[in-house]
């Protein structure tokens, strides 16, 4: 006799209930134990105003949590019901514990081996393990493997419940039957709306024209120039990138004014120095976010674009900030303390990320889904298409921005691309990702470590296959665009906010160093399919000319207050003019192996950043310390082959001087050599810092 009985289900019921709340208050319990937040640590006076925030958020994320193991805790309880229907007994209270935990128990292990495999950063970002307790798991794992061992247990599944909604319905318990399936069913139908793609299929496009191109960018964050295989990098990383310059224009020396990622983007957007928009780092108070020049976006939206944003979790400054942009498929701001503490502790978030990076997740806990440090390409990737088609349906041309976070340290990337260009042997802590930068004062504490304190071999590995990564998905979005019949009447741009530095002058991250270029040259290709292409501008160009430029082409006016001027006659292979380049570092969060005794400091991070106002939660340079941070930037300034480096001393200034005609590394210093190049270009650079400061 099959006991499917009303009391039978309830206790049932209320055995899968316990089991996801057993194991929901385990897991809360375990990360308030070992409790940790994304982002930089603040002062404890200021962390004390959110603990009630930080508790909300805490509860909102277990309840989340709650619910994805009800759900695998059903699932193990209508496998328990077949199974006892095709035995022929019961299940009742312990039965649906037991299912439940087991489930439960069985999708974390299923999916955390999908992702150690297919992308392992997800599990770095937020894991308190080494990585190597992973790797015996993950050297058995393969694509095929896992592909074999879903479908199996699809296929077990389905004749399961489809073997006992027969047995029920034979039993004479039809209603029995159809409860299985229809549980069943419903439990398939929300796992495939929540982990359903975007369309992305092409569409016939009508938007723009010859006369009113449509524009598209496609930016990465820390992407370096000389990783290009047109600029002569010897592993082949590069391939649609490359044939794109060879059909449009590649700019070999872009220089950005500053190496991070708010003031650079703001200069690109606005064509103007960091002195004339006043960004010049990442930690911006709310007010300060609303721009007093017009922007791109802004402009082109006036002329009847159509314009957009999409990013994954570097590009929250394209929403943070007040361009224009119509529609914004972006994070929040990720140096915002609330949004911190909604990503909650290491464990809880780890567990979350396992099942959220999804279309549900995007939706439900974006903070999650948005997680930094976590490669995101194959998420952004179709997204970025899905917009592209939706503006091929739309008459009026468009203007947008995809920004990814492609080769952002800690340099992850989704499977096969972190091993493609690493040593197969090595096991060490760097094998996934950049090792220990998911820890506030590991990130701190490490800019200050020397080069022998990284596995940096195995970190340029892992860099190269970012680098690849991105380049294939310009292949996807290029390949989309021609499909959707838009590729002759769009200006397509390939950009970078900045590059990195690899211990080429003995630090590494961005905007560290003004002495060589890794930071401040980023690749710049222009694309305009109305024009012959091929040509290589080998001249000084700035980010700050991209907007000028695009509004040219585009036969629109350039405001008065842009500062950058407009390289349309280099798209025909015209020479630019002698530029000056400037740039200048960025905050440091710790002092920098090799920074003179002497140099002009300010306190550490944790010192200098406050909460201005704790209704908002935005994280921000104390008013008090400014000056003294914008005062202590080094600063370069280029004018041709000539390059002049500023150290701001307690007592005067540290000036270097280098030719980089036969000195493209910035090894010797000329100043002694050449004192009046040096005062010619000291004076130009004091009136840069007195008259724009």
């Amino acid at each position: 006799m099959i006991g499917f009985t009303t009391v039978a289900l309830r206790d049932a019921a209320l055995g899968t209930l316990s089991g996801a709340c057993l194991l929901t208050l385990l897991l809360a319990l375990k990360s308030l134990r070992d409790y940790t937040t994304t982002g930089p640590l603040l002062p404890a006076d200021v962390m004390r105003q959110f603990r009630g925030y930080a508790m909300l958020a805490f509860l909102r994320l277990a309840l989340v949590a709650f619910g994805i193991a009800l759900y695998w805790g059903c699932c193990g309880l209508i496998l328990a019901l077949g199974l006892a229907a095709l035995a022929g007994t019961t299940v009742g209270f312990g039965g649906g514990f037991a299912a439940s935990v087991a489930t439960i128990c069985g999708a974390v292990a299923f999916q955390m081996s999908h992702v150690l495999l297919l992308n392992p950063a997800v599990i770095v970002a937020s894991s308190h393990y080494r990585i190597s307790r992973f790797l015996p798991l993950w050297r058995r794992l393969s694509p095929q493997l896992l592909h074999r061992a879903t479908l199996l247990l699809a296929m077990a599944v389905t004749i399961l419940v489809g073997g006992a909604a027969w047995r029920l319905t034979t039993a004479g318990q039809g209603w029995a039957a159809m409860l299985l399936i229809g549980s069943a069913t419903l439990l398939y139908a929300l796992a495939w709306f929540a982990t359903r793609a975007p369309d992305i299929a092409p569409t016939a496009g009508v938007a723009g024209s010859r006369d009113r191109p449509n524009i598209l960018l496609i930016g990465s964050d820390t992407l370096r120039a000389d990783r290009l295989g047109i600029a002569g990098y010897p592993r082949a990383l590069t391939p649609t990138i490359d044939a794109l310059a060879e059909r449009g224009t590649w700019f070999e020396n872009c220089y950005v004014p500053c190496g991070r990622t708010a003031p650079s983007l703001v200069s690109l957007l606005t064509g103007t120095w960091p002195q004339t928009h006043g960004i010049r780092d990442n930690f911006i108070a709310d007010d300060d976010t609303k721009l007093k020049i017009p922007a791109l976006p802004r402009l082109f939206a006036a002329a009847g674009y159509r314009t957009a944003a999409i990013s994954d979790w570097c590009g929250a400054d394209l929403g943070k900030f007040d361009f224009g942009f119509a529609e914004c498929d972006l994070p929040q701001d990720s140096w915002n303390l609330h949004y911190m503490l909604r990503q909650g502790p290491k464990d809880l978030r780890l567990f979350l990320s396992l099942f959220l990076r999804n279309r549900l997740g995007k939706r439900l806990l974006p903070e999650i889904y948005y997680l930094g440090g976590v490669p995101s390409t194959d998420l952004l990737g179709p997204d970025v298409r899905a917009h592209i088609s939706a503006a091929a349906r739309d008459a009026r041309p468009f203007l947008i921005n995809a920004f990814f976070s492609t080769t952002h340290p800690p340099f992850g990337s989704e499977y096969p691309y972190y091993l493609q260009y690493a040593d197969p042997a090595y096991a060490g802590p760097s094998k996934f990702a950049m090792a220990r930068l998911t820890d506030p004062f590991e990130i701190i504490r490490r800019q200050g470590e020397p080069k022998k304190e990284f596995d940096l071999d195995q970190i340029l590995a892992l860099y190269d296959g970012c680098v690849r990564r991105f380049d294939d998905e310009v292949g996807r979005i290029l390949d989309h665009l021609d499909a959707c019949g838009l590729a002759d009447r769009t200006i397509v741009v390939v950009y970078s906010d900045h590059g990195m530095d690899f211990f080429e002058h003995g630090t590494w991250g961005q905007g560290n160093s003004v002495v060589g270029d890794y930071s401040a040259r980023i690749p710049l290709l222009v694309l305009d399919p109305r024009r012959a292409g091929g040509h290589r501008i080998g001249g000084i160009v700035r980010s700050i000319d991209l907007a000028p430029t695009l509004l040219e082409i585009a036969g629109l006016n350039v405001p008065a207050v842009m500062e950058g001027v407009s390289l349309q006659d280099c798209l025909n292979g015209v020479p630019p003019p002698d530029l000056p380049v400037y740039n200048e570092s960025g905050i440091w969060f710790t002092e920098l192996p090799g920074m003179p005794d002497e140099h002009l400091r300010y306190p550490g991070l944790f010192e200098i950043l406050e909460v201005p106002d704790p209704a908002s939660g935005t994280i921000a340079v104390k008013p008090v310390y400014r000056n003294r941070v914008t005062q202590a930037k080094d600063r370069m300034l280029r004018l041709g082959h000539w390059k002049l480096t500023y150290q701001p001393l307690e007592v005067g200034a540290r000036y270097a001087l280098f030719d980089l005609r036969t000195d493209p590394g910035c090894r010797n210093d000329l100043s002694e050599q050449q004192p009046d190049i040096v005062s010619q270009l000291a004076m130009q650079m004091q009136t840069w810092i007195g008259e724009r400061s």
